[in-house]
């Protein structure tokens, strides 16, 4: 494809880079590619009833993801307490199947001059990262034993982590361990480890504690994905988180180009910047009691410190922060004296 002037400038890959690229296309913007990969994908990601009906709607394919593997319960077993069964809707589709699905569509190189990118991939312009916290993880394919309930994720905290397994059709599951050695972790559990058969080697080992830059934007650019922002997979929220920040970044961005910048820039800048740490608050918030009642541990009460320590200081930072200036209505954000 040969090269165009453009107007945004998109960096990286991934599922929020997609969404935004399809909402700024939607809204009639110039687009370039830098041609970045941001990393492998992930072995097996669970979406959210949420998150399928958001990106659905976004990309107009009721269709999409139309043959995950179903999950119907959560069985958790947290605190040293007895299992609980719980209803829950998602699919399971590897990380593999979420890039073929929504892929990031050819863009041409930028030729003249670039009025703003948009970065989902390091180098960031200011690239410090904020981590709550330090908790490895790694993730194995499992054979599940016949009696298991291939319908049901298994969530399981034991002294010094927790185990996720989710299911993914044919009697294969991901097995998630967080904290401790997997094989300590399997020692220590009760529930997780009678569901599983035979256990396959190490396919990925990741950090899982949330994280993010500390600056989200910049006079001409705006990060996004889980390299800017990442939640803690304990939330379950992060593909759906991936979506919203899209559609709040691609808003932005929309927004910058009619105004034509000035005081309005800074404004919608601020405003993404703000949104983004009242999400990351947000998720604190909701992950601090599952490390408070995980476990009594050193591994336990230092996780909940972490969580908490944060929740702190996005709290501090959004009080220095101007009230929100906009809403979004639909795809585009509108002064909220407009949105009433």
């Amino acid at each position: 494809m040969s090269a165009v002037a453009a107007t945004v400038l998109i960096r990286g890959d991934g599922v929020s880079v997609a969404t935004a690229v399809r909402l700024l296309r939607c809204d009639g913007l110039e687009l370039a590619g830098a041609g970045e990969t941001v990393r492998s994908p992930a072995p097996v990601v669970m979406l959210s009833e949420a998150a399928l009906a958001l990106l659905r709607d976004i990309f107009g394919r009721p269709d999409l993801f139309g043959g995950g593997a179903p999950i119907a319960r959560r069985i958790v077993a947290w605190g040293g307490g007895e299992p609980a069964i719980l209803p829950h809707k998602a699919i399971v589709v590897t990380g593999a199947e979420l890039t073929a699905e929504l892929p990031l569509p050819p863009l041409p190189a930028p030729d003249g001059d670039v009025c703003f990118t948009l970065r989902g991939t390091p180098p960031f312009p200011d690239g410090g990262v904020r981590h709550f916290g330090r908790r490895g993880a790694m993730a194995v394919a499992v054979d599940l034993v016949a009696q298991a309930d291939r319908q049901a994720c298994h969530i399981e905290a034991i002294e010094s982590g927790w185990l996720f397994l989710i299911p993914c059709g044919a009697g294969k599951a991901w097995l998630l361990g967080v904290g401790d050695a997997l094989d300590v972790l399997l020692g220590q559990s009760r529930l997780v480890s009678a569901q599983i058969g035979t256990i396959g080697p190490v396919a990925a080992r990741f950090e899982t504690a949330p994280r993010m830059l500390e600056n989200l934007v910049g006079h001409d650019w705006l990060a996004c994905g889980t390299t800017a922002i990442a939640f803690d997979p304990i939330c379950g929220d992060g593909t759906a988180q991936a979506a919203r920040e899209a559609v709040l970044a691609a808003a932005v961005i929309a927004g910058i180009k009619r105004s034509g910048g000035g005081e309005e820039r800074s404004a919608l800048l601020g405003h993404y910047q703000a949104m983004l740490l009242a999400a990351m608050r947000r998720h604190l918030q909701i992950s601090l009691p599952f490390y408070r009642s995980g476990g009594t541990s050193p591994w336990w009460r230092e996780q909940a410190a972490a969580v908490a320590d944060g929740h702190a200081w996005c709290t501090a930072r959004l009080a220095t922060m101007p009230e929100p200036r906009f809403m979004l209505r639909g795809a585009r954000l509108v002064p909220r004296e407009l949105a009433a």
